[in-house]
């Protein structure tokens, strides 16, 4: 179980709510002195290290593994394979919830895509295992591999995403394109992409018996717990994970990884703690990847520009053996008006592993294709690309005709053309270059991405003292949970923080839910406050019962909690110290829990999204095709804002990953043999900060009554979403060139 002192935050808060107040990370101290402990930084006693081999073809078996030469080395203990695994009490290809995808666990000598683990070489120091992997020397019997987008026939599938209809359609389409004065049709296409957080997937694994302890970097314990169960026929609850931190997750660490499993099969076949820690090669395939698309808009507009067909069909692939559908289209269901719209989804199954979730799934490819197409059609139509957006503003949710719950997105607008200078942007493209001749171009994009809650639960306390406590297991991948989730404790306890001792990031804590979808601050947060509130409402009770107590009679409503005191609402005189109603009632403490989860009528209700503009700058070498981004501004609208520090840094992290969309990121792989090009971090490419242009991001004011008891939005992922558009959209207008091929590369500026 984790706690941090959080007194370090508090500097600027003594005293009332600290929600809204731009509070350090109270973590901080601890990551930049090296002791905040991640998951491989623990070494039980006696501990092992594992190494993967993992297969060097994408689609056949293997026939022979030499494991007398790795057995042979002097530091290997053991060698997993398929022959002598641990059985499993489910087959790892059994799914038994939506959130439930197969694992590559030795079961069998099959290869489904390269980078799959075939074997598990335990030995007493990294080297020697690392080593023995090498030893193994997989022979194989090979089939041609599947890889790209023409390599298979294309089909419906049953759903994409996580259970969402892969058609919707609303209004006429056909009649509304024909009946258009102005066109476009395009096609866009988006690469694969790799995760790449910092932190690679790592397990420290140990049993007692039947019982499980792990240490891993997980996005989703209670997820962790359940699948792990299920594999090994036992009960969740005797499984115990510890993650406190988490080097970076993205949706890459919201399920257990097949890697991180065999690290306690190979815990449980050799009787000691393993520790595993994939390589970054190895981070490509078993893992999870957001995964390519082909997608084709077709757009129709009447003689005022005003949109009267929006046609957006999607192409994309998944493993052979398992479904994740990116859902890209999804994105045009909400941004824009219009009379008719069509979103269809078709896929083809490729030798690779299993795309799964990757910050905005769908959305940060859906986006990047939708907002070009805008910019294409407002170009046809003669008009600015800001005015075309406004013309065709959305004041309900278009496919499903529900009102917002709040939509501040014109305030984006306006304040992030305002603060970029948009009003000075000429008309037509390639009419800029700066001092050194570097062609100049601005371009905007449309941000969005849905208000998501999952189901969670908190536990508090206050005790004797005064002092209160909040447990939650819940986790911190670098947003700054650490921090958020404990104002919102000390909001809700009506406590300064240095009177809150605050646990997080352990399994045998209040289920949190998830830590994705840009939820977790609603669902973690909600949880909490929940928590507080029942905790304040015992208290209450305590006191406003007791005819001793100055707030006697007043009611549960009529008190509030603030500074460490129980106030009269009608008399702000007659307060009474938390500690002082204890111990007159003779109680050593007072604790409740809280449950938080999103209000289905409010759902069925209401359209909830978050919204932003985003506006670039790019310069444009004219003679070497070299792109690069020299300012962005953001602005979002995501309800309310517990800690605007940690938000405008999650803004600045979005928007970072919108240039890395735009310019870098792209899986190469061999499609004579499926191998990846590229599986390492000097030649996938990522930003650094050489090309992390000058930021800024407004926080717009927004109110919501409807989303959630806290009134919060995601702020996670919306930052990809309007970013890669604009970058796009800002290199047309440079150069004068459209290009559709996401990334944009200098060859496809100079071709």
């Amino acid at each position: 179980m984790a706690e941090i002192a959080q007194d370090m935050t508090t500097r600027r808060v003594r005293h009332g709510s600290s929600i809204g107040q731009p509070l350090t990370r109270s973590e901080g101290p601890l990551k930049v002195t090296g002791q905040a402990r991640f998951a491989a930084d623990n070494l039980p006693p006696g501990t092992l290290h594992a190494a993967l081999c993992v297969a060097t073809i994408a689609r056949g078996r293997v026939t022979h593994l030499d494991v007398a030469a790795a057995e042979a080395h002097p530091g290997v203990v053991a060698v997993m394979t398929p022959d002598n695994a641990p059985k499993l009490a489910q087959h790892p290809d059994e799914k038994t919830n939506p959130f439930c995808f197969r694992l590559d666990l030795l079961q069998d000598s099959a290869v489904r895509y390269a980078n799959q683990p075939v074997a598990v070489v335990i030995a007493r120091t990294l080297e020697a295992a690392t080593e023995g992997a090498r030893l193994l020397a997989p022979a194989y019997e090979t089939e041609a591999p599947r890889i790209g987008l023409d390599a298979a026939d294309p089909f419906t599938p049953p759903a994409i995403g996580v259970g969402q209809p892969p058609e919707e359609h609303h209004g006429d389409v056909e009649a509304g394109l024909s009946a258009a004065q102005s066109r476009i049709a395009a096609t866009y296409e988006t690469a694969a992409q790799y995760h790449n957080a910092m932190e690679p997937h790592a397990a420290v694994a140990s049993w007692e018996g039947d019982r499980l302890t792990l240490h891993m970097p997980s996005q989703g314990m209670a997820i962790a717990q359940g699948r792990l169960a299920g594999l090994f026929g036992i009960r969740p609850q005797d499984i115990h994970i510890e993650s406190p931190f988490l080097g970076g997750g993205f949706g890459s660490k919201g399920l257990i990884g097949g890697p991180q499993v065999l690290a306690c099969m190979a815990a449980r076949l050799v009787g000691r703690p393993v520790k595993l820690v994939a390589t970054r090669p190895q981070m490509y395939g078993p893992m999870g990847h957001r995964a390519p698309t082909r997608q084709t808009l077709r757009l129709g507009t009447d003689a005022d520009g005003r949109l009267t067909a929006l046609d957006h069909h999607v192409l994309t692939a998944s493993s052979t053996f398992d479904d994740f559908f990116e859902p890209s289209g999804g994105v045009s269901h909400t941004l824009y008006a219009s009379p008719a719209i069509s979103v269809r989804h078709e896929a083809v199954r490729l030798d690779t592993g299993t795309p799964l979730f990757m910050r905005a799934p769908g959305e940060a490819s859906g986006s990047v294709a939708l907002e070009s197409a805008v910019d294409e059609m407002a170009i046809a139509c003669g008009v600015d690309p800001l005015e075309f957006r406004l013309r065709n503003y959305a004041e309900v949710e278009p496919i499903s005709g529900k009102p917002f719950s709040s939509k501040a997105l014109r305030d984006c607008y306006a304040q992030g053309a305002e603060r970029f200078g948009w009003a000075g942007r000429s008309k037509e493209p390639r009419q800029t270059r700066d001092a050194d001749g570097l062609l100049v171009g601005w371009g905007m994009g449309t941000a969005t991405f849905p208000a998501l809650m999952f189901e969670a639960q908190a536990r508090a306390e206050i005790r004797a003292d005064g002092t209160g406590t909040v447990e939650i297991g819940a986790q911190d991948m670098g947003q700054g949970a650490w921090t958020a989730l404990a104002q919102i404790a000390a909001d809700g306890l009506g406590l300064d923080l240095d009177r809150l001792t605050f646990r997080m990031g352990s399994s045998d804590l209040p289920n949190a839910g998830i830590a994705g979808g840009s939820g977790h601050t609603a669902t973690a947060g909600g949880a909490i406050h929940a928590a507080g509130q029942a905790v304040i409402g015992k208290l209450a009770d305590l006191a406003t019962n007791d005819p001793a107590s100055p707030l006697y009679g007043a009611g549960n409503a009529g008190v509030i909690a603030r500074d460490g005191r129980l106030i009269r609402r009608d008399d702000a005189e007659r307060s009474e110290r938390f500690e002082d109603i204890l111990a007159r009632a003779g109680h050593g403490a007072v604790e409740a829990t809280g449950k938080a989860s999103a209000d289905p009528a409010a759902k069925q209700t209401y359209a909830m999204h978050a919204h932003g503009a985003v506006f670039a700058e790019v310069k444009v070498d004219p003679d070497l095709g070299q792109v690069r981004v020299t300012r962005l501004v953001g602005a979002f609208a995501a309800g309310r804002v517990i800690n605007p520090r940690l938000v405008t840094s999650q803004y600045y992290g979005g928007m970072i990953w919108g240039v890395s969309f735009a310019l870098h990121e792209h899986a190469a792989m061999d499609p004579r043999t499926g191998r990846f090009l590229n599986d390492n971090l000097g030649e996938y490419h990522v930003p650094v900060n050489a090309d992390t242009p000058a930021m800024e991001a407004i926080l717009v004011h927004e109110e919501d009554a409807h989303v959630n008891a806290l009134g919060i939005k995601g702020v996670g992922e919306i930052g990809i979403t309007g970013t890669a558009g604009a970058i796009a959209n800002a290199v047309w207008h440079a150069t004068g060139i459209r290009v559709r091929e996401i990334p944009i590369t200098l060859d496809r500026l100079l071709g």
